[in-house]
C-alpha cells in the first residue's frame, strides 16, 4: 500500500467523487434516517443488504434472477451424475448431520452447511453454470446453492430466494471489482473462490433476515473464509475446480450466516477498518466499487447463460464455427485447418485443456464432425479419443489475439476456417448467445434445463421443477418445492 501513496495524492478529487457517488446511490436504497460516514463501507453494504429483502426488483431483473436459478438448478441436477458430483455425494453420505436441507437429485438430508457445500460442487461439476464476463466469476454455482440450503432450513418463500440470489450476485461480483479481478489472478489467486464466498454469504445472510449488525458480522465471517488459488487450471478431472468455484464458497457463506444466527459476534467493519479485507487482498483497491450503482445495476442480469455445456471461452468460437458450417456446408473433408482467435487470457484456460468440456481443440473438432456439441460428448474421453475427432483436433490452432482483449466484450472469439479449395471463411462473435447483449428467452432456457435434468429426474419431475421455478415468486415455502421435485 505504501508504494502507492504518492500516486494517490495526485488523484484525490476522483476518489472523493467516487465516494460521493457511491454514497448517493446507497442513500437512495437505505431506510429513512440512516446515514454512514464515507469510510464505513461495511455499514453501507450491510444496510443495503437489509433493505434488499423488502425492495422489489424491476420486472426484467426478477425474470433474469429466475432464469439464473433454474439454470443453476439444472446444472446441479446434471452434475449429480458426473464424476465430481458422484464423489461429492459419496463423501457427504459419511458426514451425517441434522436434517435441515437436501442434496438435490439424491435422498440425502443433512445440515444446511453440508447441503450448500455439495450442491455447490454439483453446480460446477461441469461447465453448464453461468459466467459473469466482466469479473469472469461463476456467481450462480455458489450463490444459488447457498440460497436454496438456507431457504430450506428457514422455510423461506420463493420471492425471498429470488431477492437473496440477486443480492448475492451483486455482492460477489462487486467484491471482485473492488479488488481488481485481473490483479487477483496476476498474484496466482483464484478470483472465482473469492467472489463465491462473498456472494453466498450475502444470499445466506439475507435469508437469515439479519439486522444491520448481523449483516456486519456475517460479512466479517465470510471475509475470514475468503480463499482460493488459481492452481485449479491444473485440475484434470474438474473435481477440485467444482470445490473451488462452487462448493467452497457456498459452504463458507452458509457457515457465516449460521454462526451469526448462533450468536457469534465479530468485527464491525471488516471492509474499512484496521487490517481490513480490501487492503489485505489488493495493492490497487477500488473499495467504492463494492457499493457503486447498488440498486440500479444488477449483476444477475449481466451474467452469461451458457448455451453450450462447455467452458465459457469456448462459447463464442463454437457459435461462430456452427454458423459457418451452416452457411458454407462445412464438413471435415472440406476443411484444411481451423484457427481460433481468443482473448489472450483465455488461451491458457482452454487450449489443449485436460478437461474435455474445456478443451477448445476437442470441442471445435466435435462441433465440426457431429454438427454440434452434446452434453454427453462434451464429457466423453472416449469420444475425444475417436480417430476422426483426433484427426480434426490436429488441424485446430488456438491463438491469443490482442485485438480481442475487449473489456466491453471480454469473451468474444473469431474463427477462421481455411478450406481445402483455398478459400478462407471467418466469423467474429463478439457476444455469445446467453449474454445480456444476446439473451436467451424462457423457452430456450427451459429446453436446456430439460436436456440436463430429464436423464436424472425423469420427465414428469423435471417438468414440475421447471414449472415451479418459472413461477418461483409464487412459491410459499421453498422447502416443499425442493423436497417434492428436486430430490429422489
Amino acid at each position: 500500500m505504501h508504494a502507492h501513496r504518492g500516486r494517490d495524492r495526485l488523484v484525490p478529487s476522483r476518489r472523493r467523487l467516487l465516494k460521493a457517488a457511491g454514497a448517493a446511490v446507497i442513500a437512495c436504497s437505505l431506510p429513512a434516517g440512516r446515514s454512514f460516514g464515507a469510510n464505513d463501507l461495511t455499514g453501507r453494504l450491510a444496510a443495503y443488504m437489509v433493505a434488499s429483502r423488502d425492495r422489489a426488483l424491476p420486472d426484467p431483473v426478477l425474470l433474469d434472477a429466475k432464469h439464473r436459478i433454474l439454470d443453476t438448478v439444472a446444472a446441479m441436477v446434471s452434475g449429480s451424475a458426473l464424476s465430481p458430483g458422484v464423489k461429492a455425494i459419496r463423501f457427504i453420505r459419511t458426514q451425517g448431520g441434522v436434517e435441515e436441507a437436501s442434496v438435490v437429485a439424491s435422498n440425502i438430508r443433512t445440515t444446511a452447511i453440508n447441503a450448500a457445500f455439495i450442491n455447490g460442487m454439483l453446480a460446477h461439476a461441469d461447465e453448464s453454470d453461468d459466467f459473469e464476463p466482466v469479473t469472469k466469476a461463476h456467481p450462480g454455482s455458489a450463490t444459488v446453492p447457498a440460497a436454496l440450503a438456507m431457504a430450506e432450513r428457514e422455510h423461506r418463500t420463493g420471492l425471498e430466494v429470488i431477492r437473496a440470489v440477486a443480492l448475492g450476485y451483486d455482492v460477489g461480483c462487486r467484491f471482485l471489482l473492488a479488488l481488481g479481478p485481473d490483479l487477483v489472478r496476476r498474484t496466482h489467486r483464484g478470483a472465482e473462490g473469492y467472489s463465491a464466498t462473498m456472494g453466498a454469504t450475502a444470499a445466506a445472510a439475507s435469508l437469515a433476515r439479519f439486522d444491520e449488525n448481523g449483516m456486519r458480522y456475517a460479512i466479517s465471517y465470510g471475509a475470514q473464509q475468503v480463499s482460493g488459488l488459481w492452481s485449479w487450471v491444473e485440475d484434470n478431472d474438474h473435481i477440485e475446480k467444482a470445490f473451488d468455484f462452487g462448493g467452497m464458497g457456498a459452504r463458507n457463506g452458509v457457515t457465516a450466516a449460521i454462526m451469526v444466527q448462533a450468536g457469534f459476534t465479530g468485527v464491525h467493519d471488516v471492509l474499512g477498518g484496521t487490517h481490513n479485507l480490501i487492503q489485505a487482498l489488493s495493492t490497487e483497491p477500488k473499495p467504492e466499487m463494492l457499493v457503486v450503482d447498488l440498486g440500479t445495476r444488477y449483476f444477475v442480469s449481466e451474467s452469461g447463460i451458457k448455451t453450450f455445456p462447455v467452458g465459457y471461452p469456448n462459447q463464442a468460437p463454437l457459435d461462430a464455427l456452427l454458423k459457418l458450417a451452416r452457411e458454407h456446408d462445412l464438413s471435415p473433408s472440406k476443411v484444411d485447418r481451423i484457427v481460433v482467435h481468443l482473448p489472450e487470457d483465455a488461451v491458457g484456460i482452454v487450449s489443449n485443456s485436460a478437461m474435455t468440456d474445456v478443451n477448445c481443440q476437442y470441442l471445435m473438432a466435435t462441433a465440426l464432425v457431429d454438427g454440434g456439441v452434446s452434453f454427453a460428448n462434451a464429457h466423453s474421453r472416449e469420444h475425444m479419443a475417436a480417430p476422426q475427432i483426433r484427426a480434426v483436433m490436429e488441424r485446430v490452432k488456438v491463438v491469443g489475439d490482442p485485438k480481442l482483449n475487449d473489456p466491453v466484450a471480454p469473451r468474444g472469439g473469431l474463427v477462421e476456417v481455411v478450406l481445402k479449395d483455398g478459400r478462407t471463411v471467418s466469423r467474429h462473435i463478439r457476444f455469445p448467445p446467453g449474454t445480456k447483449e444476446n439473451p436467451v428467452d424462457t423457452e430456450t432456457l427451459n429446453a436446456k434445463a430439460r436436456d440436463l435434468m430429464v436423464p436424472v429426474l425423469g420427465r414428469e419431475r423435471t417438468e414440475a421443477a421447471i414449472r415451479q421455478l418459472n413461477g418461483l415468486e409464487q412459491v410459499g415455502d421453498v422447502r416443499e418445492l425442493i423436497r417434492s421435485v428436486l430430490t429422489v
